[in-house]
């Protein structure tokens, strides 16, 4: 008879039957400066002839694009590019941008740019493969959650920016319009086929964003780190059905290592980078810390703070963000969005798993001598509220225009991103996320 392995974090989470196997999923991918001249090599290696290069405006005007371009063609690929995609993507972007795939007849697919461009890369080729109704592959209980239906043509993602991690990921993020909400896709087909993960992009970026992607990053592995584990997540399949294991499937060894060295990096890193923009060193190792995490991330899942970063998102009224992103409408960029909700929510779960959050917050450099069990969840929010505050970010949802009145709002907008709040250590109802937003509203 086979027993639940109960391995990590689970002080106050019992009567729990859970999945005693884990399965691993990374795609091949090459880091290292002038990587980026190696796609045309990659796609001739996955047969691409006819070829699709994703970027937005914004990358298109930089030397990035041209640099694949070139590499493309003397591959021999012709190639056409859609530089439309938008920053913080909404239904309406991935539908253009499918509908070029779809008349395109494209047997490949490249992508140049942050998540948002990436994500629209994956949505495109999904679309274009296995046409179906919009909502058919989107996440439950927003969509229908429909399972891809096989592999897609193959994708080279680039990232440009050292944050989401969308180059190792299974997934595709999206603003959905209509409910003013964000959601995504989740499927190992929709996994590249290989990155190319080269620092030197993180020349062009601006302190705002190197601090928003970096918190993102960090986000990534320590969600990962102290996520539910796979040993206390009821199975979604019988028996030994183990291809419908889900890609995020709970913390685990594997997850594990990858979060530990993210956390490691960007503790001593991420500051640095964004206060030093000649600091080469420091902005090269978030940006590998940020491919660790992703592929961290994806295979244990993240939680509370990203599931409540959705509602941040998709009700931004007025809030601008800093130089470097787009100012032509409200934002609240992504790995802000997240963040923010960040200290308020292990104030809450440090009682459910308090080694993992102490061990967490070590990783990222804070003092722990002395620390109780009964301190985690504050040493986490501490060390958080540090960083933010050293490299000036935000304060709290308040500074992107919320306040204590929006509370329920957000909870209702949120409480939907089951995916990844039922992967928190601890339970949630509609009104403690409530609460949880109304802790992250002011931090000092």
């Amino acid at each position: 008879m086979y027993t639940c392995c109960r391995y990590y974090g689970l002080e106050g989470l019992t009567g729990h039957e859970g999945d005693a196997s884990f399965t691993v999923e990374v795609n091949h991918f090459t880091f290292g400066p002038g990587c980026l001249r190696e796609a045309g090599s990659h796609a001739r290696a996955l047969g691409m002839r006819r070829v699709a290069l994703y970027t937005d405006k914004q990358v298109n005007a930089l030397p990035y694009v041209a640099t694949v371009k070139r590499s493309l063609e003397a591959a021999g690929c012709e190639v056409a590019i859609y530089w439309e995609c938008e920053v913080e993507p909404t239904d309406r972007s991935f539908r253009a941008a499918a509908k070029f795939a779809q008349e395109g007849n494209f047997d490949g697919f490249v992508s140049v740019g942050g998540g948002s461009v990436m994500d629209t890369t994956k949505a495109a080729n999904l679309y274009a493969t296995y046409p179906d109704d919009f909502l058919a592959y989107v996440n439950a209980p927003i969509g229908q959650g429909k399972a891809v239906p096989g592999p897609l043509k193959p994708h080279i993602a680039c990232p440009t920016t050292c944050g989401t991690g969308s180059e190792v990921t299974g997934i595709a993020i999206f603003d959905l319009l209509e409910q003013q909400c964000k959601t995504g896709i989740l499927s190992r087909h929709l996994l590249p086929s290989r990155a190319l993960v080269d620092p030197e992009v993180t020349h062009t970026l601006s302190p705002a964003i190197i601090a928003a992607n970096g918190f993102d990053a960090l986000s990534h592995a320590l969600e990962s780190y102290t996520a539910r584990p796979h040993s206390a997540k009821a199975k979604n399949y019988e028996g030994f059905d183990g291809a419908r294991r889900p890609m995020n499937q709970g913390a685990n060894l594997w997850s594990d290592m990858g979060a530990r060295e993210a956390l490691r990096l960007i503790g001593q890193n991420l500051v640095r980078a964004v206060n030093d923009p000649s600091d080469e060193q420091a902005r090269g190792a978030v940006m590998y810390a940020a491919l660790v995490a992703g592929m961290t991330f994806s295979n244990a899942g993240c939680h509370l703070p990203h599931g409540m970063s959705y509602a941040v998102s998709g009700l931004v009224r007025d809030y601008k963000p800093p130089a470097g992103y787009p100012q032509d409408a409200p934002m609240v960029p992504h790995g802000m969005s997240v963040v923010l909700n960040a200290p308020s929510v292990y104030r809450f779960t440090g009682e459910a798993a308090p080694e993992r959050h102490l061990e967490g917050a070590q990783f990222l450099g804070a003092d722990t001598r002395g620390a109780t069990t009964a301190d985690a969840g504050e040493v986490v929010a501490k060390k958080l509220i540090e960083m933010m505050r050293a490299v000036h970010f935000p304060n709290g949802l308040n500074a992107v225009g919320y306040t204590e009145a929006d509370a329920d709002t957000l909870a209702d907008r949120a409480y939907p991103q089951q995916r990844v709040i039922k992967n928190a250590p601890r339970d949630v109802t509609k009104a403690s996320l409530a609460e949880l937003f109304k802790g992250a509203m002011r931090y000092w």
